[in-house]
């Protein structure tokens, strides 16, 4: 009788003391980068954008969605380029909309957030789905940087519009008093897809530009509406920056799992949770007493402005390039950064 084969020993990764150790190297390393880029002025700057604190406080949904636009232009492209189509082309505001419907344009999609869908709108080939009303459909009308973002800034009115009733304040806090109850551990996760789940609807809105728009958004409120701070505190945003850095240090390798930059990075074991697994572990109060003890938002922050062109510029694919590991002996974590390849 041939002898019994031996079971084959689980890999180091799958043993729990192998885990929880990858993820005290984890926070020690991302704590480190908090120290260097960690922004200490998050909530006060997130209430300074062009009077995003005063626009919530006075229900002012114009102002609100006017906002909105302009940050939901930053997908895409660097945030330098954005920021300079802006300054010299500018965005769309709610009251420019507003006119431009009150034409009655012929579109039957501009009826209102049912009708609009699949609208098709492409500024570079100057056509849409309904090409023989273009001529005096009003989207073309808007100097956006693209017709992709024409399209957002239309769904986007609609829905505040029709669905928030005009009043996109009152709205989120209708959506999170009427959140779906369940365990305490879990209350966030309800508010947020309370707040997302119907947004998702909108054009062009996935969760990498719900996640970084209303962080700030819920972040700006008065220190009132201390359900609004816990929320946008938790919101992680993931764009290339950041997942880059997580593959490049090993981090999702050992805490999550790999995959491509996209919806994934939401999924669960992807980017954004395992930054809010780091973030429990990191007090923010130590950078500003007034931070909340838990801040995912925080630490996701600080991760991008260690590696923003515009900010700390060290982990970008411009200083390391992606299919090679990183030579930067001077970066503040070389020696406990794995230095992975990133690939494509």
């Amino acid at each position: 009788m041939a002898p019994k084969q031996k079971r084959a020993p689980r890999a180091k990764a799958d043993h729990p003391v192998s885990r929880r150790s990858a993820l005290a190297a984890a926070t020690r390393l991302v704590h480190q980068i908090c120290c260097v880029a960690g922004s200490a002025t998050l909530i006060e700057d997130a209430r300074g954008h062009e009077g995003l604190g005063r626009a919530i406080e006075g229900f002012d949904t114009p102002a609100l969605f006017d906002w909105l636009v302009k940050v939901i232009s930053f997908q895409g492209v660097s945030d330098r380029a954005a920021s300079e189509y802006l300054r010299k082309h500018g965005s769309v505001t709610w009251l420019e909309i507003s006119y431009q419907l009150s034409k009655k344009p012929k579109c039957p999609k501009l009826k209102g957030y049912w009708t609009y869908h699949q609208c098709g709108y492409s500024k570079s080939k100057k056509t849409c789905a309904r090409s023989d009303l273009i001529a005096r459909c009003p989207l073309p009308k808007h100097r956006l940087r693209n017709g992709r973002l024409n399209q957002s800034a239309y769904s986007l009115y609609f829905f505040i519009r029709d669905i928030a009733d005009g009043d996109l304040v009152n709205w989120i806090d209708w959506r999170l008093s009427n959140a779906s109850p369940g365990p305490e551990r879990s209350r966030l996760r309800r508010w947020r897809e309370s707040i997302f789940g119907p947004l998702r609807n909108v054009y062009g809105i996935a969760d990498k530009v719900l996640s970084m728009t209303f962080a700030d958004l819920l972040l700006a409120a008065q220190n009132g509406r201390t359900h609004w701070h816990e929320l946008g505190a938790s919101f992680v945003a993931i764009d290339t920056l950041v997942h880059k850095f997580l593959v490049r240090t090993g981090i999702i390798q050992t805490l999550g799992h790999q995959h491509p930059y996209g919806p994934s990075c939401y999924q669960p074991r992807g980017c954004a949770p395992v930054v809010e697994r780091i973030a429990r572990k990191i007090d923010a109060r130590e950078f500003n007493r007034s931070y909340p003890p838990l801040f995912p938002r925080f630490v996701q922050h600080a991760i991008w402005r260690y590696c923003a062109q515009d900010a700390v510029n060290v982990c970008n694919s411009v200083k390391i390039a992606d299919r090679k590991r990183c030579q930067d002996i001077y970066c503040r974590v070389f020696r406990r950064c794995a230095r992975y390849p990133v690939g494509k």
